[in-house]
This record gives structure tokens, C-alpha cells and sequence, in this order.
């Protein structure tokens, strides 16, 4: 398998990287690309160096498979020119998410609608791909009719820029770029993304657009909002729901409990219960918290948490190169 990894050298390519590493990802040949700037710089992977190349030169080399993770602008303009080229392409943008011949995968949930015509492969948004894990077998039995969402995202969510605010304004320095419109230490922000004409965010639009395409249900009833807060490690979620169906507490955490790619950590009693510090570096999404919502029929509460880097966007895209590995489609 000859495999490209375009926008190498930013915090999601290094860590696509890190992960076909340690997932022992078999590969024949690989290449990395960036941005015109970053072009000659070297980068390490299981002791050897591989120099960048440009956009062209990699396009050039017909890989088989392209992780791409290097901006919405740039995953328009080349993730057509590789699928053209026979490449599969599973770009991390939010460029090609909601097109409706382009699947919006997370491969526990709905890897079957990766097809051998399938070129191009949306991962969804992070705060999306850990959401609709724990959501997949409660949908299922029960029937989802209304979903309320509130992130809490890492720093590590706005790129190098927004971890550089952070540790400057802890170190009492003057951010030399600035990653959001406030200060972020000692503080949280109720914004993500771009406002848009209905006063809420592209970050919370997407969670409700991309929760509805990934479960196949456009009619479930979405509200989000989402909160940058001052942590690195993961993106935490305090979720509401309200089922179709009557529903058993202690069936539904055993639901949760037997997803693949789920860990429940549900022990209150004892202060146990996820936590950004503790999910990160690790690719599995971590659930607690789970209890009856006493104020409505029908409903659930549950603390959802996941490294962003990892299973947010580096993990399930590699996870998607292992499915058409192991389909049999390169």
C-alpha cells in the first residue's frame, strides 16, 4: 500500500501518523505532504526520515489511500484531483461531510457505507464521531427523539494556535496569535466556529447536521452548544436524551458498555468518572455518568469524553484506512 499523508506536518498528521505506528498499519510505501512552506522540512516515522513534498509531487505518485488533514480550502481543490486518480481519499476537513454522495463515516457505526466506488470519505467533526459512538445502540433499541448538547472542547481542538493562547496567557505573556477573541486561561468560551444568521455556530451546526446524516435519522430534535474551555487532553459532552421508546437504565448501560471503541467508567459513588486528563493519548471513547433525566419520560443523561486528536480525528480515520484494508478494497 503506498499511503499519503497530506498536512503532515500539523498536530492531526502527526498524530495519523503516531497512530498507524502503533496500530502496526502495514505500508509499502509512504509519503508525506504539507503546505508550499513546509515543503523539504523532514519528518520522523518508525526511525526513518521522509522528506515533505508538495500537493502535485504527491498527487503525482498515485498513492492508494490519502489521510488528508490540510484544511477545508485545500481538501477542495485536491481530494477530487487524487479520487479522480484512483485514490481513496479520507479527508478530516469539514469540506466534504454533508455532500450526499460522500459517506460520513465512524467505523463502528456505519462502515458499511464505504463502497468500492467510494473515493472520497468525510471524518466528521470531532465533538460528532464521539457523540454518535455512544449513541449508535441506544438508537437502535430505543429510538432517539431529542438529543441536548453541551461541549466542553479542548484548546487542542483550534490547532497549535489555540494551545500557543492558552500556555502564553498562563505564562502572563501576550499571545503572539490569537486562537479565540477572549482570553481562554482561566476561562471558558461559549463559541466555536463562525456565528451564523440563526445565532448559533458552525460548531453546533454540525453537530446536529452531521449526528442526524451518521445515524440516519434526519428527524431526530438536535439543540448544541458548545464551550471552549482551558484544558488539553479531549473534549468532554454532558448529553440529553429523549427516547421514542420506554427504557430500562440498567439495559442501556450495558448497551453502552458493549459498543466497540466504548469504555463505560460509571462509578459516582467512588469519583470515577471521565475526564479529559485521563483520555489522552488513548483512541476510545470514555462514558459515565449515565443516569434517568427525572424530568422528562423517557430520558437519559451521560458524560461523554474522547482525546479530539485521537478518536476525534486521527484514530477514526485510521480506523477507516483499516476497514478498506481489511474489505479488500486496496
Amino acid at each position: 500500500m503506498k499511503l499519503l499523508i497530506a498536512g503532515a506536518t500539523g498536530l492531526v498528521g502527526s498524530k495519523m501518523l503516531a497512530v498507524i505506528a502503533e496500530e502496526g498499519v502495514q505500508i509499502d510505501e509512504l509519503i508525506v505532504a504539507a503546505s508550499e512552506r513546509s515543503v523539504g522540512k523532514e519528518i520522523d516515522f518508525n526511525g526513518n526520515l521522509y522528506k515533505v513534498v508538495s500537493m502535485q509531487n504527491a498527487l503525482d505518485s498515485k498513492p492508494d489511500v490519502v489521510l488528508f488533514s490540510a484544511g477545508g480550502e485545500a481538501s477542495k481543490e485536491w481530494a477530487p484531483k487524487f479520487a479522480k486518480n484512483g485514490s481513496y481519499v479520507i479527508d478530516n476537513s469539514s469540506a466534504w461531510r454533508m455532500e450526499d454522495n460522500v459517506p460520513l463515516v465512524v467505523p463502528e457505526v456505519n462502515a458499511e457505507e464505504i463502497t468500492s466506488e467510494t473515493k472520497i470519505i468525510a471524518n466528521p467533526n470531532c465533538s460528532t464521531i464521539q457523540l454518535v459512538v455512544a449513541l449508535k445502540p441506544l438508537q437502535h433499541i430505543y429510538g432517539i427523539k431529542r438529543l441536548v448538547i453541551s461541549t466542553y472542547q479542548s484548546v487542542t481542538g483550534s490547532g497549535m494556535a489555540g494551545i500557543s493562547q492558552m500556555e502564553d496567557e498562563r505564562g502572563m505573556k501576550d499571545p503572539l496569535t490569537k486562537a479565540y477573541p477572549h482570553r481562554i486561561d482561566k476561562n471558558v468560551i461559549p463559541h466555536g466556529g463562525s456565528f451564523l444568521p440563526n445565532d448559533y455556530t458552525t460548531e453546533e451546526m454540525k453537530l446536529v447536521n452531521e449526528t442526524r446524516k451518521i445515524l440516519s435519522n434526519p428527524n431526530i430534535a438536535i439543540t448544541a452548544t458548545v464551550v471552549r474551555v482551558p484544558v488539553t487532553g479531549g473534549h468532554s459532552e454532558s448529553v440529553n436524551i429523549e427516547f421514542e421508546r420506554e427504557y430500562d437504565i440498567n439495559e442501556a448501560k450495558k448497551l453502552i458498555g458493549m459498543m466497540p471503541g466504548i469504555v463505560v467508567l460509571d462509578f459516582p459513588m467512588a469519583n470515577l468518572y471521565p475526564m479529559p486528563s485521563m483520555v489522552e493519548n488513548r483512541n476510545q471513547v470514555f462514558v459515565g455518568r449515565i443516569r434517568r433525566d427525572e424530568s422528562i419520560e423517557n430520558g437519559l443523561n451521560m458524560w461523554i469524553v474522547a482525546d479530539n486528536l485521537r478518536k476525534g480525528a486521527a484514530t477514526n480515520a485510521v480506523q477507516i484506512l483499516q476497514y478498506l484494508v481489511r474489505k479488500k478494497l486496496i
